[in-house]
């Protein structure tokens, strides 16, 4: 009986203190409401990768649009960033940004002092006191990440910093090959004009594509490498709806099987890249459709359909 009172005055405190938490969320929210960054497109309303591919996408094309130009994208991915953030200096930024001293404190004491051990099983390791990195889970803490690079902004019109949660991108627009802008930008030395890019005394890759947002993005803006990849990932995702097509399972459990493992690959993003795909690219990506018709013998639509409903939907998410 101890033990049940004890289980129930444990759950009344965590949802009390769940309860705390939102309250402080909405609290911050309206209070530094303007200090958001506007091309912050992580855990925001109707933000989405999609909208930060877009949005970097338009910078380049549109640059390229004038005569000796050109452009430059340094993707950076930190390290734990949510697990090394120093609770000390975003109390800073916060006051500096307005937030009242009260819920300062409040939040430092959230953040610092934090007991953490590690259960396998019966055994219990020691207990380690942490004042550094956030609560995994806590609704609150990307927001305070959010709030914590407020302040990493372009300094130079011609660069553009866009990011999503701890994924950021520099953009620099560049014509005349006047590159100085952008590589003060990111702090580094230059030699010559195309020379490599050095950080803290590291040499940058240069690569022809990389993975950004979830999709394949290549040097030259073209979506044949997204392609061909996400069609290879499909067509291994449609060889077990063929198998439980063979088990005789019925058509809604085929449909939902398709929408949860190859439908989410085809459609990732697809409001940014569908539309600049080339014929060969839009009839290798029709195949894949014409395999789940076959696999379910049910019509599917075709790719283009499901562009414009999720634009659609976007688009009302927007307004």
């Amino acid at each position: 009986m101890k033990d049940c009172s004890m289980l129930k005055d444990w759950i009344d405190n965590w949802e009390l203190n769940d309860l705390e938490i939102l309250n402080r969320l909405n609290h911050i929210k309206t209070q530094l409401s303007l200090a958001l960054d506007p091309v912050q497109f992580g855990y925001r309303p109707n933000r989405s990768t999609d909208d930060a591919i877009s949005t970097t996408l338009h910078l380049a094309l549109n640059h390229l649009d004038n005569k000796d130009s050109y452009f430059r994208m340094l993707f950076i991915d930190f390290s734990s960033a949510f697990n090394t953030t120093v609770p000390q200096h975003l109390i800073v930024k916060l006051s500096l940004l307005g937030l009242n001293t009260s819920l300062c404190n409040w939040i430092l004491d959230f953040l610092t002092g934090r007991p953490q051990s590690v259960r396998i099983g019966n055994s219990i390791s020691s207990t380690t006191t942490l004042s550094t990195g956030a609560p995994q889970g806590c609704v609150l803490i990307p927001l305070l990440f959010t709030l914590l690079t407020h302040d990493c902004v372009a300094t130079h019109s011609l660069n553009h910093i866009i990011k999503f949660a701890d994924n950021t991108t520099v953009v620099g627009l560049i014509s005349k090959n006047d590159e100085l802008a952008y590589r003060e930008e990111v702090q580094r030395r230059t030699q010559s004009d195309h020379s490599p890019l050095i950080i803290d005394g590291s040499l940058v890759e240069i690569v022809k594509s990389t993975k950004f947002f979830g999709v394949h993005l290549a040097d030259n803006l073209t979506w044949s490498l997204n392609t061909s990849l996400i069609t290879k990932k499909a067509q291994q995702r449609l060889y077990f709806l063929r198998r439980l097509r063979k088990a005789h399972l019925p058509s809604p459990i085929l449909t939902t099987f398709y929408r949860g493992t190859t439908e989410s690959i085809l459609s990732s993003c697809i409001t940014a890249w569908f539309g600049n795909c080339t014929v060969l690219d839009r009839k290798t990506l029709q195949r894949i459709a014409i395999d789940v018709e076959h696999s379910q013998l049910t019509e599917w639509p075709p790719i283009e359909e499901n562009t414009i409903k999720r634009q659609a939907g976007k688009n009302r998410a927007d307004l």
